[in-house]
């Protein structure tokens, strides 16, 4: 059965840093493409950032330039590197697996909560 683990969730200060890895087995990693998404209370779940099977990447604009994405198919893990963290980044972060051929597989972590402190 596929599973997404995340981990790296924590309290952190304004200024501050976290990276957060999102462990995948189950699925033919290398091939799916990898989100990260988030949820603050009383919002709808946003994408923060995303990264195609090839690599690609691209970010909500309010994370460009402070969080990084990133895989590493030999560990069927992907990474969000978040740095200059905000009180607005707060959430739960959720992880995201897509795949589309001959229809859609999409697969969801159980979530990482993420507090930044002002």
């Amino acid at each position: 059965q596929v599973q997404l683990v995340e981990s790296g969730g924590g309290l952190v200060q304004a200024g501050g840093s976290l990276r957060l890895s999102c462990a995948a087995s189950g699925i033919i990693f290398r091939i799916y493409a990898m989100g990260w998404y988030r949820q603050a209370p009383g919002k709808q779940r946003e994408l923060v950032a995303r990264i195609t099977s090839d690599s690609s990447t691209s970010y909500a604009d309010s994370v460009k330039g402070r969080f990084t994405i990133s895989r590493d198919n030999a560990k069927n893990t992907v990474y969000l590197q978040m740095n200059s963290l905000k009180p607005e980044d707060t959430a739960v972060y959720y992880c995201n697996a897509v795949l589309v051929v001959n229809g859609r597989y999409d697969y969801w972590g159980q979530g990482t909560q993420v507090t930044v402190s002002s």
